[in-house]
Order: structure tokens, then C-alpha cells, then sequence
């Protein structure tokens, strides 16, 4: 696409870009005009703020700013009449839509950024990320994914150095693994009650751990008759929460609920294969054969990689389809809808084979190849094949900078003509997905295969570096988004860690070893595996309500917060009343005078 110069060629020296906005080749004039004019009267007039707020905080402003735009009596895009218009809807999502607006963008601090660089992923050293220079140039949401990455990584490795011997040494001994799968099950509680405190701290020196989510702006593709809200006042579009209830249940569930099945069909499939490379092993048992038996689970989780990423681009188009007006509605309904799907497809095959087939041999050939697979396909995808284009992309921006002949800022038009070109980040949604899942495969079926840790290690490190790699010279910079946790992903994780209680108990109980203890009598095993279990649960719920959420010095610092807020409020109150006592009796003595 033929970029216009006229805009980089005219600009003050002083200029500094925040936001690129890119328009299609042949917008008409008046569009351009008009679309100036909306952005303009929605600017509001203030002080120079730039001492104040960061790069990131500025750009975040500006897009708030243009997401909100919103049609009020235009019926069209002026020089579009195909393109319609109505009351509330946004502007910015029908010019994208119409293409007469290509993407938006904000441009990277060029030299804000090598630095980051140099305190974050050139120097291949064991040390900590710096979270709040991430914070301070991408923002709260991406500096707390990082942030939970390296803890987790670093949480990871008690569990990797106890697997390590137990696979080495007791392999087949299941008995033996109640001592590991036990400390697992507190390992999953205490690393993510612990995090909650490191999260409140670092929110809290970021200022964002007391945000109200009440009166949330609603999100730019929420569309609906423009009226008043009730509560706030101001006027947005307002969708009847009936018509996005008969979306969900009659369209979205149904939906939904055939994904789950197709997923179990191709499960299915995955056995006949395995049960084929069997029989064909045992007829011949040649070493090529041995190697055979490999090849199902790879294909199998090259599928479920094929399948996760189909259903997702499926669950966005739906819930976007359900009109949520916030933005965490939007988030927790899609994440909702993801999470069931990728927990069956990853994991249906394990359970069956453990709780079916009791397949103990087959259970860890197929997580070691499920997980092992996953990491490599999810390095190659996210990290290795961006980076090539990329790279192959900036040595043909380079060689159109070096031809261009004309009076213009090379190096800005090379960083914009570099930059939209680069992939779009979606969020840190995949990037908690995949944490999530690797999650599962460690703490689900810690007492059958106690290498997983040690594998989620090796990954984690690498993961550091690549996704710093694919955040700052891969992909555009991202807006920042505010955040005080990581959201509906705590409850996620928590959910697993209770699952995989119940999981380790059954597969313990079903041990040759434990059921040699009650040969007579399955019903007292059972029994005593759910008493077990309830017990384990019980004290699961007990240390995740010994240990709470924010350490008490937050908590001293957040109750004096509100005690001098409230003070303030009563100040101002009493300020406001002595002035309007002086009022009336200024009247009063007007009215004696007279």
C-alpha cells in the first residue's frame, strides 16, 4: 500500500506522534474533513500534562478517546452512503469496518524501548524481569502477565527438582508418589494464594489495585438505541439484556455444546489409531514399529493446537455477536467459552485413558507428547515464524527508505512504514491460555508423570525471552490497559488446582498398590479415597483463607487511604455548609436593611 507523505512532510519538528491512524488510499476529502472535525470537538481544552503522564497513559487516553466517538444525527459517513450511520453507534468501528480506516496503532518510544530492552531480554543472565519499566511503557495488563510468568516459572521449580528423583527412581512405584502428590496439591494452593499478595503489592505501587469497575465506559463494539443511563447519567447506547440473554442460550450453548461433542469424536479417532499402531507393534515389534507408537499422540495434539485455534477465532465472532456493553463482560463470557473447550480437548484423551482404559504406561507416553508438542508448536507459531517475517519485511523498508527522494523525516517514515506492517497483539489471552493448560498438565497427573515440571522449566525460560523478543521487535505496540489482577484467570487457575486434588486421589486409589491393601473390599478403598479427598479439599480451603489476599501493610496504607478520603469529604462538607450559612444570613440582612 502506497504510504502518503504529505502529513510527515509538513509536521513540526517538535511533533512527537503518539497514534497512527491509517486511512485507505482514496478517502475523499470531505470524509477526511469530517472525521478531523469529530476527533477535534471531542478534544477537550487543558494543561500540558506531558510531566505528568507517560507515553503509554497518553496513547491509552487517545484511543479511549476515539473508541467513544459515537454518531449522533448523522445518518452516514459523509462521502459514503452506503456506509450507515445511526444514534450510538461508534464511529471508529464503522470506518474499520467500511475500510475506510485501515488500523490504529500506536508507535513505539524508539529509545524508551532499547532501553527496556537492555534491563529486559539482550543480556541472557539469571535475574529478574524489570515489571515496572515493562508497566511504565506497555502498561499494567501486559507488566502483570510478565510478572506472573517469572513467578510462576520460579514457583515451578520446587516441583521439577522433587520430580526429577522420583522419576529417575521410583518410576513404577505408585505407592511411593502419595509424598509428591500431596506436596502438589499445597504447592498449587500456597503458589497462587502467595501471588495474590505479590499482585497486590505491585498494583498498589502502580496505583491501580483500587479500581472501580462500576461505572465502566461501555466497549466500542457495543451497539444499541442511544438513550440515558440511568445510573451515570450520560448518554450511550442502550441493548436489552433479554436479547443478549436468548444469543447466549439459544444460539452461543448450542454452538458450543457441538464443538465439545466434534472434540470427543476426534478423540475417538485418536484410539483407533493408537489401538492400530499397537496391533501393529505387537505383530512385528521391529525398533521402527517402536517409534510408531509416537506418531498418533503428535498428530493427535498437532489436531487439538488445528481445533483451539479454529474454535477461538468461532467464540470471538460469538461473543462479540452477544452485545456484552463492558469490556469484562466481553472478556469473562469469551474466556468462559475458550476454557471449557481447551480443557476438553486437551484433556478428555488423559482422562479416558487414565479412568477408562487405565492405560498407566499409555497415560505418560500421551502427556509427554501432548506437552512436549504443545511447547514446540506454541514457540514455533508465536515466536520463531514473527520474527522471521519481520525481520525479512525491515530489509525491504530499508531498501524503499534508501531509494525515497524527498524532503521528509526518513526515520519516522521508516518506523511507520515499518511498524504497519508488523502483526497486531491480541492481548495476553493465548499467553494466560497456554500458562493455564501447562498448569494442567502438571498439577492434573503430577503422581503418573513427575518430569512435567521440569519440561514446564525448560519452556518458561525460553518463554521469557521470546515473548520480551516478539512484544518489542515483532509485533506493534500495544495500547495499555489498566488492570488491578489478572482478572478472571486467578479463578481459572484455582478451579485446576481443585480438579487435580480429586485427580491425584483417584489415580492413588486406583494404584495396584493401595488396592492390594483392600483386597476384599473395593467399597472401604473408595471410601477412604473421598475421605481423603474431602479431607485434602477442606484443607486446601483453610490455607487459602489463612493466607490473606494483600499483606497487612496494604492494607494499613488502603484503610488510612479511605480514612483520609472520608476525612477530606467531611471537610469539604464543612466547608460548603458555613458558606451557605454566610449566604443566608447575608440575605437576611439584606432583607432587615430593606
Amino acid at each position: 500500500m502506497k504510504v502518503t507523505l504529505s502529513a510527515l512532510d509538513t509536521c513540526e519538528s517538535s511533533f512527537t506522534p503518539l497514534v497512527v491512524l491509517e486511512l485507505a488510499q482514496d478517502v475523499k476529502e470531505e470524509t477526511k474533513e469530517w472525521l478531523k472535525n469529530r476527533i477535534v470537538s471531542k478534544k477537550e481544552d487543558g494543561d500540558d500534562n506531558d510531566d505528568f503522564l507517560t507515553m503509554a497513559e497518553c496513547q491509552f487516553i487517545i484511543k479511549h478517546e476515539l473508541e467513544n466517538l459515537r454518531a449522533r444525527d448523522e445518518k452516514m459517513i459523509p462521502g459514503y452512503p452506503q456506509a450507515k450511520l445511526y444514534p450510538g453507534k461508534s464511529l471508529l468501528r464503522r470506518l474499520l469496518t467500511s475500510g475506510i480506516v485501515i488500523q490504529m496503532f500506536p508507535l513505539h518510544d524508539n529509545e524508551a524501548l532499547k532501553k527496556l530492552e537492555d534491563s529486559w531480554y539482550t543480556r541472557f543472565t539469571l535475574k529478574y524481569q524489570p515489571v515496572d519499566r515493562i508497566r511504565g511503557y506497555f502498561g499494567e495488563t501486559i507488566a502483570l502477565y510478565f510478572g506472573f510468568l517469572e513467578y510462576f516459572t520460579v514457583a515451578l521449580i520446587p516441583m521439577a527438582v522433587i520430580g526429577l528423583p522420583y522419576y529417575l527412581f521410583v518410576w513404577e512405584d505408585y505407592d511411593k508418589y502419595v509424598i509428591f502428590a500431596s506436596f502438589n496439591l499445597i504447592w498449587s494452593t500456597v503458589i497462587l494464594e502467595v501471588w495474590k499478595r505479590g499482585c497486590a503489592n505491585m498494583t498498589y505501587r502502580w496505583g491501580t489495585l483500587v479500581m472501580k469497575r462500576q461505572f465502566e465506559e461501555p466497549r466500542p463494539g457495543f451497539h444499541g438505541v442511544l438513550g440515558i443511563n440511568p445510573v451515570t447519567g450520560r448518554e450511550e447506547p442502550l441493548y436489552p439484556s433479554y436479547k443478549r440473554q436468548l444469543r447466549i442460550y439459544l444460539v452461543s450453548l448450542p454452538f458450543v455444546c457441538l464443538c465439545l461433542y466434534f472434540s470427543l469424536y476426534v478423540m475417538m479417532i485418536y484410539f483407533d489409531m493408537e489401538s492400530w499402531a499397537m496391533s501393529l507393534h505387537e505383530s512385528s515389534g521391529s525398533e521402527w514399529t517402536s517409534v510408531l507408537l509416537y506418531v498418533p499422540s503428535i498428530i493427535y495434539a498437532i489436531v487439538i493446537e488445528i481445533m483451539n485455534r479454529l474454535y477461538r477465532y468461532a467464540a470471538e465472532f460469538l461473543t462479540s455477536w452477544e452485545n456484552h456493553r463492558l469490556e469484562s463482560a466481553y472478556q469473562n463470557h469469551l474466556i468462559l467459552k475458550v476454557l471449557v473447550f481447551n480443557f476438553l480437548n486437551c484433556f478428555a484423551s488423559l482422562f479416558y485413558i487414565a479412568f477408562v482404559l487405565r492405560d498407566m504406561k499409555l497415560l505418560r507416553q500421551s502427556l509427554a507428547t501432548l506437552l512436549i508438542t504443545s511447547q514446540i508448536l506454541n514457540q514455533i507459531m508465536e515466536s520463531v515464524l514473527p520474527y522471521w517475517l519481520q525481520k525479512k519485511h525491515h530489509v525491504q523498508v530499508k531498501r524503499k527508505v534508501q531509494a525515497l527522494k524527498a524532503d521528509i523525516d526518513a526515520t519516522l517514515y521508516e518506523q511507520v512504514v515499518l511498524e504497519k506492517e508488523m502483526g497486531t497483539y491480541l492481548g495476553t489471552f493465548d499467553d494466560y491460555l497456554e500458562l493455564f493448560l501447562q498448569f494442567g498438565y502438571v498439577s492434573l497427573f503430577s503422581c503418573v508423570y513427575p518430569l512435567a515440571a521440569a519440561f514446564a522449566v525448560l519452556n518458561n525460560f525460553t518463554e521469557v525471552n521470546s515473548d520480551a523478543l516478539k512484544m518489542c521487535r515483532v509485533l506493534k505496540r500495544p495500547f495499555s490497559e489498566p488492570s488491578a489482577n489478572i482478572g478472571v484467570w486467578q479463578l481459572a487457575f484455582e478451579t485446576m488446582s481443585v480438579i487435580s486434588v480429586v485427580t491425584n486421589c483417584a489415580l492413588i486409589g486406583m494404584s495396584p498398590q493401595v488396592n492390594a491393601l483392600f483386597p476384599e473390599s473395593k467399597l472401604d478403598l473408595i471410601l477412604i479415597v473421598v475421605a481423603v479427598e474431602h479431607a485434602l479439599l477442606a484443607f486446601k480451603f483453610i490455607l487459602a483463607f489463612a493466607i490473606p489476599d494483600k499483606p497487612r501493610h496494604i492494607q494499613m496504607k488502603l484503610a488510612r487511604l479511605e480514612f483520609e478520603s472520608l476525612e477530606a469529604l467531611k471537610r469539604q462538607q464543612m466547608k460548603l455548609m458555613a458558606q451557605n450559612l454566610k449566604e443566608e444570613s447575608r440575605e437576611g440582612n439584606k432583607e432587615e436593611e430593606a
